[in-house]
């Protein structure tokens, strides 16, 4: 008997417009000086990997601005940017390419 392979789904997430996806970064568990932080002691990351992004804004003659940032971009961002979602366990920041600071490079 053959056993049943259970394939895990992976949502794709398509932002609208000039808005992108980001996943932050891992928050810091100790300091440099080897003292271990409580979750309510840590920052929130200011740095993300951008997942997907949109087409574009539409502009006043109907085309489409190109935006800047793509896929795999490292960024960095203000702390309160975006809008915290949560997708199959995962979160993610929902954010305008404005809000974007600088990518790393």
């Amino acid at each position: 008997m053959a056993a049943a392979t259970k394939e895990k789904t992976k949502v794709k997430l398509v932002p609208l417009g000039d808005r992108i996806v980001v996943q932050r970064e891992e928050s810091k568990e100790k300091t440099s000086g080897g003292i271990f932080l409580p979750d309510s002691a840590k920052d929130r990351p200011t740095r993300g990997k951008v997942i997907s992004v949109g087409d574009g804004r539409v502009l006043d003659n109907g085309s489409r601005s190109k935006l800047q940032l793509k896929a795999g971009d490292h960024v960095l961002f203000t702390s309160y940017a975006g809008e915290n979602i949560e997708v199959d366990g995962e979160e993610y920041l929902l954010m305008s390419e404005n809000e974007v600071l600088a990518v790393i490079g």
